[in-house]
């Protein structure tokens, strides 16, 4: 198989040129595992965390050298004002009231899902227009290399009219490592999913209608979903299937975790690395083939985990600084994300058509 380059398709966000310091609100398993990576790979100076468990925000700001540890909300945010970018990774219960406090003006990433619902979502969106919050939620599957170059191939026609939208997941998750989803309602779409209906919508749009089924799995009886298939409905010329299962316990060789994409002009492959033997990962991987010619391989600068969490906390940086003209996840944006979640359990609680057999 031959590499290709040839296209120049754009793989990163541009960096701040004067990045603020960030403050973390959180130090679970996704700030030791993408946040604090992705900052340090970028230069980007974090002052400080806060968390509830004031332990292990200690252990965090010990192992990666953190200035200083909150154990007060209120006195974070009178320590730093708007001076810095205030970085949720909180669960999506907490957004609101944080957010209630932080300063007007006041730039903010926050960390998916947009709450717990769509009427959560509703009322964040409302929060940071009233007061005026530079806010976007790190959808960052958008920011990964091989989403961006995916993008920018679709932006510069070879693909030519989008056809098949394809996302085939089919790997063990240990979700173990997420004890805060452990009696939720909505796991698997809110916190995994969300990811692929983003990025779709950020390609085609939002769909016409979805068809969808969501569901748990004896493997992993404490979270309420683990598995989920679902159609967006995009007309007549564009197909779009989501076909999702985290408990696979067939051994690494055979699992899969992947996007295809095709249109009238060609056709690409993305393998979401990260996936695999999370959150120890694989290399993602970009393949495309143009109609009737050979499939090449284009050498990413990067994986998803953690470039992309570069990207997001640079756009919000960028705009804050007037250097981007606009938030690619604002929260606007990320509420029409949120409301095609809400769309896929509602389809999830309608019945289906029973065949007529007598």
């Amino acid at each position: 198989m031959s590499t290709f380059e040839q296209f120049d398709l754009q793989q990163c966000w541009p960096r701040p040129a004067n990045p603020k310091p960030i403050v973390l609100l959180g130090a679970g398993g996704i700030v030791r595992d993408a946040h604090l990576p992705a900052y340090k790979k970028a230069g980007f100076s974090v002052r400080g965390i806060f968390d509830p468990d004031t332990d292990k925000s200690q252990e965090v700001a010990r192992d990666w050298d953190i200035e200083a540890v909150y154990e007060n909300l209120d006195n974070l945010i009178d320590a730093c004002g708007t001076d810095v970018v205030y970085d949720l990774a909180t669960p999506p219960s907490a957004i609101e009231e944080i957010l209630a406090k932080l300063p007007m003006g006041a730039a903010v990433l926050i960390q998916k899902p947009m709450g717990t619902n769509l009427v959560d979502a509703k009322h964040i969106r409302s929060l940071a227009s009233e007061r005026d919050l530079k806010a976007a939620v790190n959808f960052q599957l958008r920011f990964s290399p091989m989403a961006l170059a995916a993008a920018d191939l679709i932006k510069k026609r070879h693909l030519g009219e989008l056809l098949e939208i394809d996302v085939l997941v089919n790997i063990f998750t240990p979700w173990h490592l997420f004890p805060f989803l452990i009696g939720m309602d909505r796991v698997e779409i809110s916190v995994h999913s969300i990811h692929y209906l983003d990025f779709i919508r950020s390609l085609a749009g939002n769909p016409h209608s979805v068809f969808c089924r969501t569901m748990g799995d004896p493997r992993s009886s404490d979270y309420a979903q683990t598995r989920t298939s679902a159609i967006l409905d995009y007309g007549s010329d564009l197909r779009v299937l989501m076909n999702i299962n985290h408990n696979h316990r067939g051994g690494k060789d055979h699992q899969i975790a992947r996007f295809r994409l095709e249109g009238t002009k060609g056709c690409m492959l993305i393998k979401l690395g990260v996936l695999y033997d999370y959150p120890n990962g694989e290399p993602d991987e970009f393949l495309f083939c143009p109609n009737d010619g050979d499939w090449q391989s284009l050498p990413l600068n990067g994986t998803w985990f953690p470039d992309a969490f570069i990207g997001t906390m640079s756009n919000v940086q960028r705009y804050d600084a007037g250097e981007d003209d606009r938030l690619v996840s604002a929260v606007d944006d990320a509420f029409e994300t949120m409301a095609l979640v809400e769309a896929c359990y509602q389809a999830n609680a309608i019945e289906g058509v029973k065949p007529e057999i007598d």
